[in-house]
């Protein structure tokens, strides 16, 4: 095989050198390894900021319209159904596709309604249950005893009503092709507002557990 001559070597030698120190399109390579993190945290940093925003905005529309149906003219049902439609309407000016379940609920006390306290009841068999024939305050007055001592609906007069709205939509990001999860995010916003008092409030009756 014939040798290389001295000229060649030193040509090979010198590009060599010049190929090792040449710095050119570095900054492509970096851009390349660190721009798919970049993406995925600026997708991130959306998706939270407009779940944040989604979560206050339904939170004043709750408050708002929970506010309007704690009058005496709320317990209309009609009315009721204006008012849901409402929450609706406004979430849907955000994102047009959701899902929006609504909820009422009502208590006799702030204190019920903060704690979904059981209905008052005397344990005499000391099981943690009311049955058996023991004694129970009927608060909502609906005939049987309640875990959670609540009734659904907008309730009377000087009732603590706790109103939820909870709000389903694809994500407007694609977060989860990134992470994983779900495709959907779900918002909820609920408040508890006493109804307007332009009657006495309901007496609980006393019934017995079956």
């Amino acid at each position: 095989m014939r040798q290389p001559t001295l000229w060649t070597r030193r040509w090979r030698g010198a590009l060599a050198r010049g190929l090792a120190g040449d710095k050119r399109g570095a900054t492509i390579i970096e851009f390349a390894i660190v721009a798919p993190v970049l993406c995925m945290m600026l997708v991130g940093a959306f998706d939270i900021s407009h779940t944040l925003y989604l979560r206050s905005t339904l939170q004043g529309i709750v408050q708002k319209v929970a506010r309007d149906a704690s009058l005496e003219t709320g317990l209309d049902t009609n009315q009721q159904t204006t008012l849901d439609n409402r929450v609706r309407s406004q979430i849907r000016a955000l994102a047009n596709n959701s899902t929006v379940n609504i909820s009422r609920a009502y208590y006799r006390t702030f204190a019920n309604a903060s704690a979904a306290r059981f209905e008052p009841y005397t344990d005499t068999n000391a099981n943690g249950t009311c049955n058996g024939g023991e004694p129970y305050e009927d608060t909502n007055n609906n005939g049987v005893w309640n875990a959670s001592g609540a009734n659904s609906g907008q309730g009377g007069a000087k009732d603590a009503v706790v109103y939820t709205v909870a709000v389903s939509y694809p994500r407007f990001f694609p977060l989860d092709r990134f992470v994983g999860g779900s495709n959907t995010t779900t918002v909820t916003a609920s408040t508890v507002l006493r109804n307007q008092p332009y009657g006495d409030q309901a007496v609980p009756t006393v019934r017995n557990c079956t």
